[in-house]
C-alpha cells in the first residue's frame, strides 16, 4: 500500500486532529471560539483555515501544483500576517501537519516499510513551508504599503488643510521647470 492511500483515508481525521493543532497555535479565547463555531458565517476565519487545508491536504497527495496549491496556502497565511503572527508562527501550521501524519500512521508506516514515501511527503511539505513564507511576506509588504499610502495622504491632506502646501511656477529664474503645476510642494521655512 501507498502512504499516499494511506492519507487518503485517514484524510477526515488528519484534516480534524491539524485544524485542532492550528487552532491551539491562537490565544485561549480566540481558540476557543474557532473550535465552538461551525458556521462559516459566524466564523469566517475558521472557515478559511479548513477550506484552506483541506485543499492544501489534497495537493500533499499528489504532486503538488503550485498554482493549485497557492489560493489555499493564502487563505490561511493572509489571516496570520494579518493577525500580526510574526514569520516563523505564521507559517510554522505547515510544519504541524508533519506531526499529525507521523502519529496517525506511525504503525502503517513501520508495517508497510513507507519511510522513504514519508521522506517525500515531509519534503513536500518543506515546500509548501517555503511557499508561505513567500506568500507572508507578499502579505506584510501590502500591509506596510497601505499603511504608507494612509500616513502620506493623511499628511497631504492636513498640510493643505494648514495652507502649508504651494504651486510651483513654471519659470523660475529664466529657467524651464518641467514640474507640472498641479502638484503641491510642502512650504518649507
Amino acid at each position: 500500500m501507498k502512504l499516499e492511500d494511506l492519507l487518503l483515508q485517514k484524510k477526515t481525521s488528519i484534516l480534524e486532529k491539524w485544524f485542532q493543532l492550528i487552532v491551539e497555535t491562537y490565544p485561549a479565547e480566540t481558540a476557543k471560539f474557532l473550535k465552538k463555531q461551525k458556521d462559516r458565517f459566524a466564523n469566517p476565519v475558521g472557515a478559511a483555515i479548513f477550506q484552506g487545508i483541506d485543499g492544501i491536504f489534497d495537493q500533499l497527495c499528489q504532486e503538488i501544483d503550485l498554482d493549485e496549491v497557492s489560493p489555499f496556502l493564502d487563505k490561511i497565511v493572509r489571516i496570520r500576517a494579518i493577525q500580526e503572527f510574526s514569520p516563523s508562527q505564521a507559517v510554522a501550521f505547515i510544519f504541524l501537519l508533519k506531526h499529525v501524519i507521523r502519529e496517525e500512521l506511525e504503525s502503517e508506516i513501520r508495517e508497510n516499510r513507507l519511510s522513504q514515501e514519508l521522506f517525500i511527503i515531509e519534503s513536500r511539505i518543506d515546500d509548501l513551508a517555503l511557499l508561505s513564507f513567500n506568500i507572508y511576506m507578499k502579505c506584510r509588504e501590502q500591509i506596510y504599503e497601505m499603511k504608507f499610502n494612509e500616513v502620506r495622504n493623511k499628511t497631504y491632506s492636513l498640510l493643505k488643510k494648514a495652507n502649508l502646501l504651494y504651486e510651483i511656477p513654471k519659470n523660475v529664474s529664466g529657467c524651464q521647470n518641467e514640474t507640472n503645476t498641479d502638484k503641491m510642494t510642502p512650504l518649507t521655512v
